[in-house]
């Protein structure tokens, strides 16, 4: 069974020539795999064999099967950026704000009682 979805260009078009751009993808695909360890040597040659003879999109398809998945999506910039490694809590942050708030709050409310008494007095 093939683990290649049918919208995928070696299922959806199978006739349709390699060119060397999609030839050197795939190769540098063989190359990844090979050599973080998903491929064993002699996948890796039988890979390459078929990458090279190739002529439509086709006959790259058992080349491509045979490789990892690769992401068809985009990390977001801000899980990229983030300090700390998914799955993992960020130190909580300073409450500075917070306490600026509540100081400018508690100015602002002295500032009314007085504002009250000094009209009471008058």
């Amino acid at each position: 069974m093939s683990n290649l979805p049918i919208s995928s260009k070696y299922v959806s078009t199978p006739d349709k020539p390699v060119d060397a751009v999609e030839r050197e993808a795939v190769v540098a695909r063989v190359n990844a795999a090979f050599e973080s360890g998903a491929l064993d040597d002699l996948d890796y040659r039988r890979c390459l064999d078929l990458a090279f003879a190739a002529r439509t999109l086709g006959q790259l398809r058992p080349v491509v099967e045979a490789l990892p998945p690769v992401a068809t999506y985009d990390t977001p910039a801000n899980i990229e950026q983030a300090p700390v490694q998914p799955g993992q809590l960020a130190p909580a942050g300073t409450p500075a704000n917070r306490t600026l708030v509540l100081a400018a709050g508690g100015v602002a409310a002295a500032l009314l009682v007085l504002i009250v008494l000094l009209a009471m007095l008058l």
